[in-house]
């Protein structure tokens, strides 16, 4: 695995290939983005992850120059572009619609960055045929983008985008249009091309799945605040916002009141169901009110007995959906919650005593697997004034 943290005598390398310091961004009374500070290193593949109007595609904007803060500072290799055009950035863009010339062949369109910085033309010849020799369309410089498949047509946009050798690149939902299979096929080409080519992918999506898949480190934002960076497994098991948790998988939510606490364990009478403990997600105060999230893979469901755990959950197993590799297992609760439960259908499960609909069960889970959130309407994180301080050296691709 490579490390994405660049090396070397570049004196860019001493900075983060983008840093966004204290950004926000207005349109009239509306706020896009509020105070966001955020450092991406150089050869990461980082994605923006989001709901439709969080923010992800306006800082996309704004790293590109297709936008301008409102206050704060966006850098790009250690200098800021305030002052710098779109087309003066070492920045490429690639968009979900492909932005294709369609009068022109595939070569040409490939060719077009390097005919307008002056390239001579057999340097052209040479670069763009090894450009599309690496997203896999040799033998195709002669065909146009109408007779070409919507993944083959994204693949030319990106060897347009990339010919120049852009420090970032930029991807605005570039797989949207695709179908599931072609976009899974196109994830992972997208991962081959990033890594072979080296350059900062800064990829915008609202697809979970796709962010999880691709990323060295995801962005989680939502109403224009960037609520969580880190790993994708930093993000599904350390979610440090209840937002972030409930966007990211699955999770079961349970209502209650905090009571005890051990450390940052705490323990919450649940209401109308029973007594659990989870690990306490930001400042929370004894007796407020919270709730307790567990994602479905993390439960462990068992026959009721009288041997349970004192802090099982019991219920009524209400269905069972039998899903290839993954059995999906529905517990309705006393005061007619649903909770979901998720089973790999492995040989020990094979072996094990089968669960049938309208059995009586007990949920359990470790107390690490918990998160426990405020009931606050409040963030659970501070938004700085300041830049994050991001340790660059430590991202790696083994990190996901």
């Amino acid at each position: 695995m490579k490390d994405v943290h660049a090396t070397g005598n570049d004196p860019a390398s001493k900075h983060p290939a983008i840093e966004l310091r204290n950004v926000w961004k207005m349109f009239g009374e509306s706020t896009a983005l509020e105070g966001v500070s955020l450092g991406i290193a150089r050869g990461e593949f980082f994605s923006l992850l989001g709901p439709s109007g969080c923010g992800k595609t306006t800082m996309l904007n704004l790293i590109g120059g297709f936008a301008t803060p409102s206050r704060g500072e966006v850098m790009i290799d250690g200098k800021s572009v305030a002052d710098v055009p779109p087309y003066e950035r070492p920045v490429n863009t690639v968009f979900q619609s492909y932005a294709l010339f369609p009068h022109m062949t595939v070569a040409e369109n490939v060719k077009f960055g390097l005919r307008m910085k002056g390239v001579g033309r057999t340097e052209r010849q040479a670069v763009a045929a090894e450009m599309l020799r690496m997203v896999s369309l040799s033998g195709y410089e002669g065909r146009r983008p109408g007779q070409l498949s919507g993944g083959q047509r994204q693949r030319v946009a990106l060897a347009r985008a990339l010919v120049n050798r852009p420090s970032v690149l930029l991807l605005d939902e570039p797989l949207g249009a695709l179908d599931l299979k072609l976009r899974k096929q196109m994830q992972i080409e997208l991962t081959r091309l990033q890594r072979q080519v080296g350059i900062t992918f800064v990829y915008v999506t609202h697809d979970q799945e796709e962010a999880m898949a691709m990323s060295d480190r995801i962005a989680v934002m939502d109403g224009g605040r960037l609520l969580q960076v880190g790993t994708p497994g930093e993000i599904y098991d350390r979610p440090n916002h209840r937002f972030v948790m409930e966007f990211i998988g699955a999770a079961n939510s349970f209502a209650g009141r905090l009571g005890g606490r051990r450390g940052d364990i705490g323990e919450v009478d649940l209401d109308g169901v029973g007594r659990a403990r989870g690990r306490i997600a930001g400042q929370i105060p004894e007796q407020a009110r919270v709730a307790l999230l567990v994602r479905p893979e993390k439960m462990t469901l068992s026959p009721a007995t009288a041997t349970a755990r004192e802090d099982a959950i019991a219920g009524t197993l209400t269905h069972v959906s039998r899903l290839g590799f993954v059995t999906h297992y529905t517990v309705r609760l006393g005061q007619g919650q649903d909770v979901l439960c998720y089973r790999l259908n492995d040989r020990m499960d094979a072996r094990a005593e089968p669960l049938a609909e309208g059995q009586r069960v007990t949920l359990s889970w470790n107390e690490e697997d918990a998160r426990i959130f405020s009931n606050d309407a409040s963030p659970e994180v501070d938004f700085p004034q300041r830049p994050s301080q991001v340790t660059l050296s430590k991202v790696t691709r083994s990190s996901k």
